[in-house]
């Protein structure tokens, strides 16, 4: 049974990423927020394709946001930007994986090397300009992943971005159902991908927090230490979280089946 699931998402996971490929090299995207939908799209395919069953709980953001989560696994953004259409960041080492470093880069991934504080600069410049026309950023401060029971620390930098234009962060926890999918620490991506897709369906929960704005001559790291705990306590929260709340059906009936709560 695990390898006809593994067959079946493999397949549809492929088909689905060699479309969208071939679809931006065509016709590339005319401007940062076309090409964040279309990786929504995209990515709502590709989720679809692997049974990934998002469970979202608060109010997802329809603004120019920054979002910021804590960093699970490489299936984060499959499951977060079909809820929450954003230009996301992304390591530098993604941009030389097959397929989906050529995907991100035809649609506007930003990559980045943490080691590199040139590309660092070069990347919150972008994100400015992203957010200040009207685009949504989705960043993992933490800049690792890790083993999705805790927080670790964020980055500054793109708080100050946020602050400086007057831009809300929305926090943003990220918790699966088996820990085992989180993928940290060197694992190898190859034999956790093929476990993954092994799997009958993926659940994961999604927890949108109350946006945080940046408060008059408060440092960058100050405001990244408050979306720290932020997520921490959303992390920490019960997945029974009260009445059902339903999303608009445009970013919810494809996904298998998101249940949506609050």
């Amino acid at each position: 049974m695990k390898s006809i699931h593994a067959a079946r998402h493999l397949g549809g996971g492929l088909f689905y990423a060699l479309a969208t490929l071939g679809s931006a090299r065509m016709s590339p995207p005319r401007d940062s927020k076309t090409g964040a939908e279309r990786l929504s799209d995209a990515l709502e395919a590709i989720a679809v394709a692997h049974d990934i069953a998002p469970t979202v709980y608060g109010e997802v953001p329809r603004g120019p946001v920054l979002l910021v989560a804590n960093h699970v696994s490489y299936l984060d953004p499959i499951a977060i930007l079909p809820i929450v259409p954003a230009v996301p960041v992304a390591k530098g080492e993604v941009a030389q994986w097959p397929i989906v470093g050529a995907i991100g880069e035809q649609l506007g991934v930003m990559f980045v090397k943490r080691c590199d504080p040139q590309g660092r600069i070069r990347t919150l410049r972008r994100m400015s300009a992203l957010l200040a026309n009207g685009t949504s950023v989705l960043n993992f401060p933490e800049g690792t992943t890790t083993r999705g029971d805790a927080v670790g620390p964020f980055w500054r930098g793109s708080f100050g971005v946020a602050a400086r234009l007057g831009v809300p962060v929305v926090p943003l926890a990220v918790k699966y159902a088996d820990p085992a999918l989180a993928w940290y620490g060197g694992a190898s991506f190859l034999p956790h991908y093929l476990d993954t897709v092994g799997r009958r369906r993926i659940d994961v929960e999604l927890r949108f927090g109350s946006p945080l704005y940046g408060r008059t001559g408060e440092p960058a790291e100050v405001m990244a230490a408050r979306a720290r705990n932020a997520v921490a306590r959303l992390l920490e929260r019960s997945l029974h979280a009260g009445p059902s709340l339903r999303l608009p059906e445009t970013r919810t009936d494809a996904l298998l089946p998101p249940t949506t709560t609050r």
